[in-house]
């Protein structure tokens, strides 16, 4: 990430450096505008600073855009994957926002534009769309809970599983065509033998039986079960 030493104004000079050579003249703090750059009679470009990524930042950048189309935010360049996944991320928000966005390397003073300014409409997904439509409509009830972390989310396949779980723990091994026919899992015996959650255990060619692991999951994940609204 970026280094705590850092200022704001570490950035100007080579932010300065880099658009005088693209024939701006370029001055600082005018009015609310961290960086101001004209050229001739085009539209004035603005640049918001900070260290790092924030919501502030973004909240300034977008301020800005009352004034011109032309509004950057720029940060200084650091390092790892952490910085290289904030910098993705970002810069989807940026062109999400019609703005730009820059990393300044303060190393070497290097200046690197990652997106311009404008108009952004995302491209949809049918396969994503798709994907979820489909995990909604299979999903019984709502056992989760908005802003749960992914780690033990209640899914349609959990579910199946659960339903599996339920049945062999009521009546014992069975075969995997049994299962299905019983619980309406279509692909239980595929499920079983993937075993994702260590909950199944083949007792022979095509039998499965419940594990300890199993059962306790019948009682950690008892909301998320068929009627238990």
């Amino acid at each position: 990430m970026a280094d705590s030493k850092t200022r704001e104004t570490d950035l100007y000079a080579p932010l300065k450096t880099y658009l005088e050579g693209q024939g701006y003249v370029v001055k600082s703090e005018i009015g609310a505008a961290d960086i101001v750059a004209c050229r001739g009679d085009e539209d004035p470009v603005i640049v918001e600073l900070k260290v790092s990524f924030s919501l502030t930042l973004f909240h300034q950048a977008v301020a800005r855009q009352t004034v011109t189309d032309l509004v950057y935010a720029a940060v200084e360049r650091g390092s790892g994957q952490r910085f290289e996944k904030a910098l993705k991320d970002n810069t989807k928000l940026a062109r999400r926002l019609g703005l730009g966005l820059i990393t300044v390397r303060l190393r070497d003073d290097f200046v690197e534009v990652h997106c311009d300014p404008g108009p952004y409409r995302p491209r949809q997904s049918k396969p994503r769309r798709a994907r979820l439509l489909r995990e909604f409509a299979r999903r019984v009830g709502d056992p989760n809970q908005g802003g749960a972390t992914r780690v033990g989310l209640v899914t349609a396949y959990r579910q199946d599983a659960l339903r599996c779980v339920a049945h062999l723990a009521a009546s014992g091994p069975l075969k995997g065509a049994a299962v299905a026919q019983a619980t309406g899992v279509e692909k239980a015996t595929r499920l079983m033998a993937d075993d994702h959650y260590g909950w199944f255990e083949r007792i022979e060619t095509g039998v499965y039986a419940v594990t300890p692991k199993g059962r306790e999951a019948l009682e950690a994940y008892a909301h998320a079960m068929p009627g238990a609204d």
